[in-house]
């Protein structure tokens, strides 16, 4: 059973920075690809970056192309997601999920079956 795990949210002021980290487990993750979401209250769910476990291709939604980075460490079966020059609008909780290649498109959230529990990220003005 896949298990994801998040962590390194917290409350930040604008322009500051974060690091998220989730850490996965319940199986080898070749074939699959990580992806970082957020929902904010009231709105849905919405792609925020992925990458692939093989060889690291990632992908950025619009909104946080130049500021966030997503990165992966096979060793220690984590991604992490660097955010920088964060903006009050990135307020959020954020979620890590996974996929396997086959299933779906990167950006679309229902092409994720497993999900972690989600990390609030606050970013006050």
């Amino acid at each position: 059973q896949v298990q994801l795990v998040e962590s390194g949210g917290g409350l930040v002021q604008a322009e500051g920075s974060l690091r998220l980290s989730c850490v996965a487990s319940g199986r080898t993750f070749g074939g699959y690809g990580l992806g970082w979401f957020r929902q904010a209250p009231g709105k849905e769910r919405e792609f925020a970056a992925a990458i692939t476990w093989d060889n690291g291709i990632t992908y950025y939604a619009d909104s946080v192309k130049g500021r966030f980075t997503i990165s992966k460490d096979n060793a220690k079966n984590t991604v992490y997601l660097q955010m920088n020059s964060l903006k009050p609008e990135d307020t959020a909780v954020y979620y890590c999920a996974a996929r396997t290649y086959y299933n779906g498109r990167y950006y679309n959230p229902q092409s994720y079956p497993y999900w972690g529990q989600g990390t609030q990220v606050t970013v006050s003005s």
